[in-house]
């Protein structure tokens, strides 16, 4: 595929336009990797934008406020979900369960419960 006469010129348009652009995005590039005399990038535009923390200093925090809270590394769920049907307190599904998911369940628990299931197929 893309050996049509339209793709052919698209193609040498698209490096005409990479050629003509190449020393303007080098220029750019060169100047966003300005590089100062201790070998470090230039942080004076990022300094206005937002504030500029080492990487030593927030590691260090993360680890101390790791250690103050106690964290397993668990995440915090919903205690009040029963783990066997996955119903909350209030009967209700969660949110990332899709409807033919929900249906299974309730078909496998109203079976469990001994009461009429859904039946599949033709009832004669």
């Amino acid at each position: 595929m893309a050996k049509s006469l339209r793709s052919k010129w698209k193609r040498k348009m698209r490096a005409e336009k990479r050629k003509k652009n190449a020393p303007k995005e080098l220029a750019r590039l060169k100047q966003a990797l300005n590089l100062d005399k201790k070998g470090e990038a230039a942080m004076t535009d990022v300094q206005e934008i937002a504030t500029v923390v080492p990487a030593d200093k927030i590691k260090k925090t993360d680890v101390d406020m790791a250690e103050a809270e106690g964290d397993d590394g668990k995440m915090d769920m919903d205690s009040k979900r029963n783990k066997a049907t996955l119903l909350d307190e209030n009967g209700q599904y969660p949110a990332w369960m899709s409807q033919r998911q929900a249906k299974k369940l309730k078909g496998k628990r109203m079976a469990k419960k001994g009461g009429k299931g859904k039946k599949k197929g033709i009832a004669w």
